[in-house]
């Protein structure tokens, strides 16, 4: 099991349920709309935000943020310490860096100080697009060992400051090298990992790369927040966290629908059927498995460990729960309003 860490009220590590992460995409110096924006985030399920403070006007904006939010604040700090010393100071709750490109030892000496008297982690950030030149050397490239021996360099410096409130994510565009180093990392350490894919893609290419990458480390036991970075609106990666894990079965905080792909014996227009009741389910909270099945022949009983569902027939549908029909020639047309009323029983 990993150390914990505390990012706010949030606990990451030590068992503690996989936070949900985002990063807003507004620019943080404006601070009306990226308060908006992380309010809608936390809507769709977003626990830990985080922002970039790449100039002054967004560190002076930190503070105006978190008055006015009510989820964890990560702020994301490159190249200029004393942004991160100002926003320490201004309330974040976790400093996303990395010490090699924040200057001279006494400026991460600065930094893990700051951190240590507020009781803030720190988050080692190492990124496959940016590591250090004798290591791309040493290794010929990108790979696994390459991203791990990047971040114990990091953590050693920031132990040598007496600061061990780490949690690190070694992220690569590449998936089977991401899930390398994550493997890689789990074995050699027990500090938190925040887990991600970085530069996954758009909302389509990234959501797989994620669900493989991501999925498959969670799948392991490996990872204990994550972030699913998507060239989409950023409520696109909660909906994507929360569907991978619901995937991998570490939450079912709302429903979960299975559908069958159909085949010749299907005799009803499945697929738009099955889109309707996952638009509707959106509205639904209700920790169930909800079957959208395309014949009554085996349907039902393919899907028996299905709370409710539906099967469809030739015009008509069935009705069933737990695999057991309770309703026969349901016309297609009433099938997901008759679903429903089923589902708010419940």
């Amino acid at each position: 099991m990993t150390k914990q860490i505390m990012v706010g009220n949030v606990p990451v590590g030590g068992g503690a349920p996989v936070a949900i992460q985002s990063m807003c995409s507004t620019h943080t110096d404006d601070v009306e709309a990226t308060v908006q924006q992380i309010r809608r985030l936390e809507a769709a399920g977003c626990e830990i935000i985080r922002v970039a403070v790449p100039d002054k006007p967004s560190a002076r904006a930190i503070g105006k943020i978190k008055e006015q939010i009510d989820i964890p604040l990560v702020v994301d700090v490159h190249f200029d310490y004393k942004l991160a010393l100002e926003c320490i100071a201004a309330g974040a709750d976790k400093v996303r860096i990395n010490p090699g490109n924040i200057g001279g030892e006494d400026r991460v000496k600065a930094v893990a100080d700051a951190c240590r008297q507020k009781n803030i982690p720190i988050r080692i950030g190492v990124n496959g697009g940016s590591l250090e030149k004798p290591l791309l050397a040493k290794y010929g490239g990108v790979c696994a060992e390459a991203l791990v021996e990047s971040a114990f360099g990091h953590i050693q410096l920031l132990n040598k400051y007496d600061f061990d409130d780490i949690c690190i994510s070694l992220k690569s565009s590449s998936v089977p090298v991401t899930m390398a180093a994550y493997k890689l990392m789990h074995e050699r350490s027990d500090y938190p990992l925040h887990l991600g894919v970085t530069e996954a893609g758009t909302k389509t290419m990234g959501t797989i790369k994620s669900a493989v990458g991501i999925g498959g480390l969670l799948s392991q036991g490996i990872g204990d927040t994550l972030r699913v970075t998507l060239t989409a609106d950023p409520v696109e990666e909660v909906v994507a966290a929360k569907q991978i894990l619901q995937a991998v079965c570490l939450r079912q905080d709302g429903p979960n629908l299975i559908s069958c792909p159909t085949c010749g014996r299907t005799c009803i227009d499945l697929i738009p059927l099955a889109q309707q009741v996952e638009e509707r389910l959106k509205t639904v909270h209700k920790p169930i498995t909800v079957a959208v099945m395309g014949c009554i022949v085996n349907g039902p009983g393919e899907a028996s460990a299905a709370d409710v569902g539906i099967a469809g027939g030739k015009g008509f549908g069935y009705l069933f729960a737990h695999g057991k029909v309770i309703a026969s020639k349901v016309p297609e047309d009433r099938l997901v309003d008759e679903l429903f009323k089923l589902i708010d029983q419940l």
